[in-house]
């Protein structure tokens, strides 16, 4: 009878320590389950690390024995671009012009459309209207690439030539305006977002001094989210300089320096694809141009990529 008392008077504490131990190894799986997490988080950014590494390393390995043959002033001086036929001629800037000239059509259309879209969701819109509206707009942006060159070619071509006559069938202006269709769900999603982090305090300060929503809207919220709209600007410039399809069947493949928006242009994307064809024999200087102008394309997004980055530091809103 004694031990049967002193295993009853035992009881308790032993279901405290049990109860004890699940807690601690709840905690320590937790902690398991979090480094993991961790690591895994940290193995994804390594990973992201070595492909950008690695794709550096190829357009360098590919690029510098093109250099050793093609001389730096030559390729980023030259006027003339004419890689495939005699006399043969390696200056990039006819490529660096169509790519600009295309890049900036883009951004005429979609900057003040994306603008006026992202500023119509965030304070005008209605938020049932909002719920599918934006959706809508992101549709946009799944839609290939190869239906917008089609698009530019069989629908907006055809109808400059009809309202400006002497446009060539292939011309920057098509592709311009196209790209920048493509892009616009980018720019307008982007600045939407960066426009409804505008604290609600700043709208409200200003319509109790009797503001209007188009005053709030100018002279609050688009100041106040200006970072992140002019780094969706520059996402969206960067995104319509690197694009490909559209360029390389509305835009054409004549390298020239130009400002008209009614000729045929060729863009470095479009130059890629063309040799990129399986013609050129790999190994020759030829072949190697296409690295050597992919490296260009590559420093150019870089450099925008900083300026987006150098733009959201600056312009930075910090609200307490």
């Amino acid at each position: 009878m004694g031990t049967a008392l002193m295993s009853a008077k035992a009881k308790p504490g032993q279901g405290a320590l049990s109860i004890a131990s699940a807690q601690s190894f709840r905690v320590r799986k937790r902690r398991l389950g979090e480094a993991i997490i961790g690591r895994s988080l940290q193995a994804c950014a390594l990973l992201s690390i070595l492909i950008s590494l690695g794709i550096v390393f190829v357009l360098l390995n590919e690029s510098l024995p093109f250099f050793s043959e093609v001389g730096f002033t030559e390729f980023f001086l030259g006027t003339r671009w004419t890689p495939l036929l005699e006399p043969r001629s390696f200056g990039v800037l006819p490529l660096v012009f169509g790519t600009l000239l295309v890049g900036g059509i883009a951004a005429c259309l979609v900057i003040p459309i994306g603008t006026l879209a992202a500023s119509y969701l965030s304070e005008y819109a209605h938020p049932r209207t909002r719920r599918w509206l934006k959706p809508s707009l992101e549709v946009l942006a799944g839609v290939p690439t190869v239906v917008y060159g089609y698009f530019a070619l069989m629908l907006v071509t055809p109808v400059l030539r009809m309202v400006i006559p002497g446009t060539e069938i292939f011309n920057a202006l098509s592709a311009g305006l196209v790209v920048g269709v493509m892009v616009l769900p980018t720019v307008a999603s982007l600045s939407d977002d960066a426009m409804r982090a505008v604290p609600r305090t700043l709208r409200d300060a200003a319509y109790g001094l009797g503001a209007t929503k188009h005053e709030v809207t100018i002279g609050v919220v688009i100041p106040g989210a200006s970072s992140g709209i002019l780094a969706s600007y520059i996402l969206g410039i960067s995104r319509a300089i690197g694009e490909t399809m559209i360029v390389s069947m509305a835009a054409g493949s004549t390298p020239r320096i130009t400002a008209d928006p009614l000729e045929s242009v060729q863009t470095m994307t479009g130059y890629i694809v063309q040799v990129s064809l399986g013609d050129t024999p790999a190994g020759t200087t030829e072949y190697r141009t296409i690295f050597a102008v992919g490296l260009t394309l590559f420093l150019m997004t870089l450099v925008m990529n900083l300026i987006s980055q150098r733009i959201r530091l600056k312009f930075k809103e910090k609200y307490g």
